[in-house]
């Protein structure tokens, strides 16, 4: 693994914590001021605080309304399989302010009956925001668990709602 850095970024859903390389691929990235939190989702050593300009002003222009602006970050999947990987992609290609179900996303990523699998990706993404398993959703259109609260997820969907013209 590359040595890791760490950035964190005041945002309207809370202080957002990345983990990256010296090359601003993303490795790790969550709504927490603890860098310890997103290292140990990789089983890293925690990182020494580092700049990382461009993905901070990615970060920044999605907030500002461009949601386009996360969609070409370099990020580096830890997956334990290929669905894993097929249901990270998947979410990749979520539009912002769009949401898809469990069994949608579980369809896109190559098994329509990986319901349970597909929310395991969810639980299990290191990279927030830049895999958006926020726009995942209950089949109802609900929302039942988010790694950084549900307040938090409410706000990231309202706000590309919001954008998007939704």
């Amino acid at each position: 693994m590359s040595t890791l850095t760490y950035t964190t970024i005041a945002t309207p859903a809370g202080p957002f914590t990345v983990l990256a390389d010296a090359d601003d691929i993303v490795h790790a990235a969550g709504f927490t001021a603890d860098p310890a939190f997103l290292s140990g989702m990789l089983r890293a050593p925690v990182p020494e605080p580092g700049a990382h300009d461009r993905v901070a002003e990615r970060v920044a222009a999605y907030f500002g309304g461009d949601l386009a602006a996360l969609d070409d970050v370099p990020v580096v999947y830890r997956a334990t399989g290929p669905f894993r990987t097929a249901a990270w992609d998947a979410m990749r290609a979520v539009k912002a302010g769009d949401t898809i179900s469990y069994t949608q996303l579980a369809a896109t990523a190559g098994n329509p009956d990986a319901v349970r699998a597909a929310g395991s990706a969810c639980a299990s993404n290191a990279i927030a925001l830049f895999v958006p398993c926020h726009r995942i959703v209950r089949s109802d259109g609900s929302s039942k668990n988010f790694l950084y609260g549900l307040d938090c997820k409410a706000t990231l969907l309202a706000h590309e709602k919001q954008y998007a013209g939704v």
